[in-house]
């Protein structure tokens, strides 16, 4: 029998749930639902109950869709608090004539887990950038070479630990089993990057309702990320308040007619607001509305350019910049780019997916869904056992009085679903993180 992959997307904006399978074509989306968002503020959840009572239907309706009982879920996780960090480790061999091993290497990396941040945080990912090998420097992979002296350069990826908290005790509310968190950055350039824009150096923008999600790759290595605590729905809000409409008119003007470059938005064109409780209409002028986008825009694009810059790549990126999300439909919006940072810039729907019956999956707004359904299935079994007995040592103290042992509990679930165990925050937490690259 097949094996269908379930996946949750917890935006500001809204909730996606997507169900697939792999077949000899590619990855085939068998069923989607959605419903818009209530209780997650900037890409985090804050009311628990509000979440699950959004959640709960959409995964019966995902069921129905199916044909099966869901058992296990793949969920996103972003939030403004994800952070980067790059750090370096060195080890002095006590034999330079023994060949560097691969246990070795994952052992400098398992301890990178064990790096000091500040209070309430944790280590979500670490990703190695390069090696030194006594005087062979930027060594891709040292495994096999010879050396007294070995450096390791990684990149952290940071976030707070009560986020991931929040976000696993939605999940076990539904009394379906977390598979894993995965960064949604990461999940989203699955989706959306060519292997040669990773290659070459590009850096990706998902501009949701509540955040902005940044992600740099340089010679297939990711080498930063970032979470910008603000987007399209701060745009929805000045517009309101610019043209004193209702929240929902301040969308569908965004939507319809929202440019982010002013200069070439129409001069001769208004939008007809329909009068309230018996007022007369009035006309807000496209090039009105444009420069309130066009100001939040270029705030935006300000906080991207400064984490591209904190990168390190900002002058390494010939393939320039890859839109998607909602906010990635504004009118104009790869020309304002071009312009404001000289980059080359497209927007990017998923690809690489089937979507027979599902065609809605095929939108920017997916992207993130997407390419979770893409990283579960690429990266089943690619947290080895030992790995997460090691990650279980390391977090162990995460909260007081828990053991790392797995504890059993009894509760009653639903018909032909499986009890679930329960574990520690902090095993759980570091356990279900997957590994975005080990090379």
């Amino acid at each position: 029998m097949e094996k269908i992959i379930s996946v949750i997307d917890l935006g500001t904006t809204k909730v996606v749930c997507l169900a697939g399978k792999k077949t000899a074509e590619g990855y085939k989306v068998i069923a989607s639902c959605e419903s818009p968002s209530q209780g997650i503020m900037r890409g985090e959840v804050v009311n628990n109950q509000s979440v699950l009572n959004t959640l709960k239907p959409l995964l019966v309706e995902l069921e129905t869709r199916i044909g099966e009982p869901i058992l296990e879920v793949e969920v996103g996780i972003a939030g403004r608090y994800i952070r980067c960090k790059s750090v370096s480790s060195n080890i002095n061999r006590p034999d330079p004539n023994e060949v560097i091993s691969e246990q070795e290497i994952n052992n400098m990396w398992r301890n990178m887990y064990n790096s000091r941040v500040d209070p309430g945080e944790e280590v979500l990912h670490v990703v190695p950038q390069s090696y030194h090998v006594d005087d062979y420097r930027s060594v891709p992979d040292p495994v096999g070479m010879y050396g007294s002296c070995i450096e390791a350069n990684y990149k952290l990826f940071i976030g707070k630990s009560v986020s991931a908290e929040h976000t696993k005790r939605t999940i076990e509310g539904t009394e379906l089993k977390l598979n894993r968190l995965v960064l949604e950055p990461l999940a989203t350039a699955r989706a959306v990057l060519q292997e040669d824009e990773k290659e070459l150096g590009v850096a990706m923008v998902d501009i949701g309702g509540g955040t902005t999600d940044l992600l740099v790759y340089q010679d297939n290595i990711i080498r930063h990320t970032a979470v910008i605590p603000f987007g399209g729905n701060v745009i929805t809000e000045d517009i309101r308040q610019g043209c004193e409409v209702t929240v929902r008119q301040a969308e569908q003007m965004k939507i319809q007619y929202g440019s982010c470059y002013a200069d070439l938005a129409p001069e001769n064109k208004a939008i007809v607001i329909a009068g309230i409780g018996g007022r007369e209409s009035r006309e807000i002028p496209f090039r009105f509305l444009a420069n309130i986008i066009e100001a939040r825009m270029d705030e935006i694009l300000d906080a991207v350019m400064y984490e591209i810059n904190q990168s390190g790549y900002g002058n390494r990126l010939p393939a320039g910049i890859v839109l998607t999300g909602g906010g990635s439909l504004l009118f104009n919006l790869p020309q304002f780019i071009k312009f404001k940072t000289g980059y080359d810039a497209r927007v990017a729907r998923p690809h690489g997916i089937i979507t027979e019956g599902c065609e809605e999956v095929n939108q920017v707004t997916y992207s993130c869904a997407a390419g979770l359904l893409m990283y579960g299935f690429e990266n089943q079994g690619h947290f080895p056992e030992e790995k997460q007995a090691d990650l279980t040592e390391i977090f162990a103290g995460v909260n007081a009085g828990q053991t790392s042992k797995t504890k059993k509990t009894v509760k009653k679930v639903s018909p032909g679903k499986k009890p679930k165990e329960k574990t520690s925050i902090g095993n759980l937490l570091n356990s279900i993180f997957d590994v975005s690259n080990e090379a």
